[in-house]
């Protein structure tokens, strides 16, 4: 039996056999210059920086760098303390110069408030006593009119007491003999009390203590003189 020969054409068609139309697989671009050399700079860096680091090692150098590092920062933190202690001092100075400042003038304002209520006081007793002083100097009217009444028996005892009222500087005054109703002893009597002070001052003058005010005299000021 004679054997068939297989073909193409003996098998039928399929979709195999109309494949699409088109590129077939995956194509890469082309890669940069930068992007094929940044392997070879990478590796030079590299190799760089570990010789500088093991001359650095072998040579000593990495101590100085690391010493001159730390001097740096110690160097730094102790101008920083070295500011810090100046503005603390300062700020103590001031404090210090503001707090003797201010005891100084709180002294002296205690010392001028009493040196001003001392002056002050001085003021207000010199004023009452110049007061006192004008005031009976005013009221004492040594023209006032002055009767001296003689009810000891003593004849002309009257008179020689008018006597030392007009040296005193009395300029209206007459002797008498009592008459009416006389008091216990010697008195001076007064009728207004414009005419107190100077009842009193007669009454001083005589060496008389007692002094009282009498309504319905005929003058003035009457001193009686008893024994």
């Amino acid at each position: 039996m004679a054997r068939d020969t297989m073909t193409y054409e003996s098998y039928e068609p399929d979709s195999f056999d109309n494949p699409p139309k088109g590129p077939v697989g995956v194509h890469r671009g082309a890669r940069s210059v930068m992007a094929r050399l940044c392997p070879f700079i990478v590796v030079i860096l590299v190799a760089a920086l570990c010789g500088v680091g093991a001359w650095a090692w072998i040579s000593g150098e990495y101590k100085n760098v690391v010493g001159g590092s730390s001097q740096t920062a110690t160097m730094s933190k102790s101008d920083s303390s070295s500011k810090a202690e100046t503005k603390n001092s300062t700020k103590d100075d001031s404090s210090s110069t503001s707090t003797d400042s201010s005891k100084d003038s709180t002294s002296d304002s205690a010392k001028s408030d009493t040196d001003s209520d001392t002056t002050s006081s001085n003021e207000n007793q010199n004023s009452d006593q110049q007061s006192q002083q004008s005031e009976a100097i005013a009221t004492v009217n040594k023209a006032t009119q002055v009767r001296v009444v003689n009810a000891t028996g003593i004849q002309g005892y009257a008179g020689q007491q008018a006597d030392v009222l007009q040296t005193a500087g009395y300029t209206s005054v007459e002797a008498t003999n009592p008459s009416g109703t006389l008091p216990a002893s010697s008195v001076v009597w007064y009728q207004n009390e414009t005419d107190k002070a100077t009842a009193e001052d007669v009454a001083t003058t005589l060496g008389i203590s007692a002094v009282e005010q009498v309504q319905g005299l005929a003058v003035p000021i009457t001193v009686v003189l008893l024994n």
